[in-house]
């Protein structure tokens, strides 16, 4: 599983020009899953996600995590995470998640963010999405279950 965490001042996601989620200050993930991810392995996930000290304190130092600054997430699914460039030049998406399960481990990520943060926004599993954000940084980080 990957999640590549960007800390945003603002972010927003349309779909055939109608805003379906949109957020403050907070974390805009995007989230790809493999065949060989499971719910436990969305737990870590997540975890470690919500915990990530990336905001700043009163002395400039990134130190404060989501909750304490009452930040919001915008989850988005993003099979291209899983993109294997090592022939040609044009990706292959074979190591994505089956849709069907990939699917149902959003919705999961979802649900389990929603337990602990007070507004969870989302895209649309599958659809053709713009996404718009204000990179506060700029600060990214990519998560990937295998290197945690």
């Amino acid at each position: 599983m990957r999640f590549l965490v960007q800390r945003v001042s603002e972010s927003s996601v349309e779909i055939n020009g109608e805003v379906v989620g949109q957020i403050g200050k907070g974390f805009m993930v995007l989230v790809g899953v493999c065949d060989s991810d499971t719910k436990d392995i969305a737990d870590k996930m997540v975890r470690k996600m919500l915990g990530l000290r990336i905001f700043e304190d009163e002395q400039g130092k990134t130190n404060l995590s989501l909750d304490t600054v009452g930040g919001q997430l915008l989850l988005i699914s993003q099979f291209t995470l899983y993109a294997n460039c090592k022939k040609g030049n044009r990706p292959s998406f074979i190591e994505a998640g089956e849709p069907g399960m990939a699917e149902e481990m959003y919705e999961y990520i979802i649900a389990r963010c929603k337990e602990q943060v007070e507004v969870v926004e989302r895209g649309q599993f599958g659809a053709d999405m713009k996404v718009s954000l204000t990179n506060d940084g700029p600060f990214t980080i990519i998560l990937d279950s295998e290197q945690l």
